[in-house]
């Protein structure tokens, strides 16, 4: 709550008397007067004195009180109200997060959808994947997966293409002659390969 509670301050419920009220005032600017204290408790008990003196200024006086107990009435129901609504916001949370759990349990969330690149190494993946689990299930797959089957072939083949012709490409620069020909007949794994053809 934002405003003081004056009642609190003189430590006295909002239904006690003004004599009550006065006296109580006596008892705590007695027990917080700053000459009784020193250093940071002597501030503290400045503080708590102008607390006190303020609220005795307003509670001791009737017009002044019956203001100040509607206003701590209207923000009373202000706070209790924001409570209320605060209270029930965490509920329908609550309440939310129960529901999806459930859900959660009838319906195992989906794994997010993995959508490899045509043509690569992830894409083939998926391909055998999906035709081990899921190739009987509708000939609208079926045709899905041959069409992806076509591309994929024709990535490979592509790829295979585009390197041999880098590689005649490079074997007929001068340049690039030399390090074509070491590659090729000096390089112990393609020795090996030409062993296993020359056989």
């Amino acid at each position: 709550m934002l405003m003081k509670n004056y009642y609190e301050i003189l430590e006295v419920n909002p239904k006690a008397s003004r004599e009550v009220i006065e006296k109580a005032y006596r008892v705590l600017v007695r027990k917080y007067h700053p000459d009784l204290y020193s250093g940071e408790k002597q501030q503290y008990a400045e503080k708590k004195t102008k607390e006190i003196n303020e609220a005795y200024r307003i509670l001791s006086d009737e017009f002044l009180r019956e203001q100040y107990n509607t206003e701590l009435e209207k923000e009373e129901v202000m706070y209790r109200k924001n409570n209320y609504q605060t209270q029930r916001n965490r509920e329908e949370t609550k309440t939310n997060r129960n529901n999806l759990t459930k859900q959660e349990k009838r319906n195992p969330l989906q794994k997010r959808e993995y959508k490899p690149q045509v043509g690569s190494f992830g894409s083939i993946l998926q391909l055998m994947k999906e035709l081990v689990h899921d190739l009987a299930k509708s000939k609208e797959k079926r045709e899905k997966l041959k069409e992806m089957t076509k591309q994929d072939v024709f990535a490979i083949a592509l790829t295979i293409i585009v390197v041999i012709l880098i590689g005649i490409i490079l074997w007929f620069i001068p340049f690039t002659n030399g390090w074509m020909r070491e590659l090729l007949f000096e390089n112990p794994l393609f020795n090996w390969i030409g062993g296993l053809f020359s056989k």
